[in-house]
């Protein structure tokens, strides 16, 4: 009998995750004087866009911290609050899914060179914000 293979035979779709912090901070919006709503419209962005330039299946992660912290996840984007630094929650979960392949959002050279040390690609903040 032959069928569709099962779910767990399929690749895991890409990790994408974003640094909420730095994403927004790229831009001098006035995000400073509502960092939590500034949150929520990245994350919105990011459900109604998806990631530009990727069109294949992807998980996407909003780490979020600070005032930040509390935005609530919604279908195609989950929020992780970061309990303490942003950038090591990134690096948990990028050494958290070995295997599959991995992209994080930032232009926060530390961090870039921490992901990519994992085996992570690394992309800056106009790949979401244009």
């Amino acid at each position: 009998m032959t069928g569709s293979p099962d779910a767990s035979s399929r690749p895991a779709p890409q990790l994408v995750v974003v640094d909420g912090a730095n994403v927004v901070g790229s831009r001098p919006d006035g995000w400073w004087k509502d960092r939590r709503g500034a949150a929520e419209r990245l994350r919105d962005r990011l459900a109604g866009e998806g990631l530009p330039g990727h069109p294949g299946p992807v998980e996407i992660v909003l780490v979020v911290e600070g005032a930040a912290r509390g935005v609530a996840s919604v279908p195609g984007v989950r929020v992780e609050s970061a309990p303490g630094s942003g950038d090591d929650r990134i690096v948990e979960l990028t050494a958290g899914s070995p295997g599959r392949p991995r992209l994080v959002v930032t232009a926060d050279r530390e961090l870039r060179r921490r992901v990519t040390e994992l085996g992570a690609e690394v992309t800056g903040p106009r790949t979401i914000l244009g």
